[in-house]
């Protein structure tokens, strides 16, 4: 009885984790016989969870959306991982669901077993928000393109181009990339037949066409080193010159990847050239380097910087 308990937990939690699952691979991930699974999809249906056989040659198993949602079937690390993303999200890059990422952290954390609520609460201490994105994200967005990602369904949307142009796209969404405070699609755009990188701050109205896709391979294989590829090729508003008073291994270490060039200037300074589209953001990046610098270009930095410069030490002096 306990094994056939425990086979149930693992067929439901695996039900939960993706979108549709075949006979076949059910079969082989709980080591199971077609009669054995069978019999553990109905144990479920009579506990109330809505599971769906699909026919075709797609077909499989599919949990289906339920009046209430059912319980979730979480290890530690799951959970932890939860909590800490909800932490996030209160004061992170998605618009409209603060408030509600404070709720469900709260529900979450009562319900939390007393080892994984001391792991939460020992992250919630050590990690400090930094700094609020310059650029958000609507939920709903968010949501409905992660969801085409995962379920590999063709995707249309509207999207405004750097110069403010919309055009109409029709795209195969293999992956988003979270990358200096912004939301990145990576997705392979049909009537261009060729990969495209999308700012998901641009992207407006879109809509899963219920067309699924054979994944393709992602050029190089990572999908977060193309989106940095593509953005070093995209020229920015603003290009970057700036002296710092540091050794460039120094400053190399510090830099994210995909951030920018370091040239050395002798042993103890060196060059960062980079872009961005936020002067605010690019002043951030050079502060936290946290070493003497000298912007060189552009103007509109040097400008920026002078008038945060004014404002810091009126509030020091008052």
């Amino acid at each position: 009885m306990a094994a056939t308990t425990t086979r149930a937990l693992r067929l439901l939690s695996l039900l939960q984790a993706r979108r549709t699952w075949s006979g076949h691979e059910l079969m082989e991930r709980l080591r199971v016989s077609e009669r054995t699974l069978r019999r553990d999809i109905d144990g479920l249906r009579q506990m109330g969870y809505p599971v769906r056989a699909i026919t075709g040659p797609a077909g499989g198993y599919q949990l289906e959306a339920g009046v209430d949602i059912p319980p979730l079937l979480l290890d530690d690390d799951e959970a932890v991982a939860i909590a800490m993303g909800l932490l996030t999200a209160a004061g992170g890059t998605i618009t409209g669901i603060e408030e509600t990422s404070v709720r469900a952290l709260a529900k979450l954390e009562k319900v939390l077993p007393p080892r994984v609520r001391k792991r939460v609460s020992m992250l919630q201490t050590a990690v400090v928000p930094v700094i609020r994105a310059w650029v958000t994200v609507d939920a709903e967005i968010l949501t409905i393109v992660a969801a085409a990602c995962r379920d590999r369904e063709r995707l249309r949307f509207e999207y405004r181009g750097h110069e403010g142009g919309l055009s109409e796209r029709h795209v195969e969404p293999h992956q988003l990339v979270s990358l200096h405070q912004r939301w990145y699609l990576l997705a392979f755009d049909r009537d261009r037949d060729d990969w495209r990188t999308f700012r998901l701050d641009r992207v407006a109205a879109p809509r899963a066409t219920r067309f699924t896709f054979n994944p393709r391979q992602i050029p190089g294989g990572d999908a977060a080193e193309y989106v940095m590829r593509s953005l070093r090729s995209r020229p920015m508003n603003y290009q970057v010159s700036v002296v710092l008073e540091a050794p460039a291994e120094l400053i190399t270490s510090r830099c994210r990847p995909g951030e920018g060039e370091v040239e050395p200037l002798g042993d103890t300074r060196s060059r960062l050239r980079t872009q961005g589209d936020s002067l605010e953001w690019l002043a951030f990046m050079i502060i936290w380097f946290n070493v003497g610098f000298e912007v060189e270009e552009p103007p509109e930095l040097i400008q920026y910087l002078s008038d945060l410069s004014d404002r810091l030490a009126r509030t020091v002096t008052s």
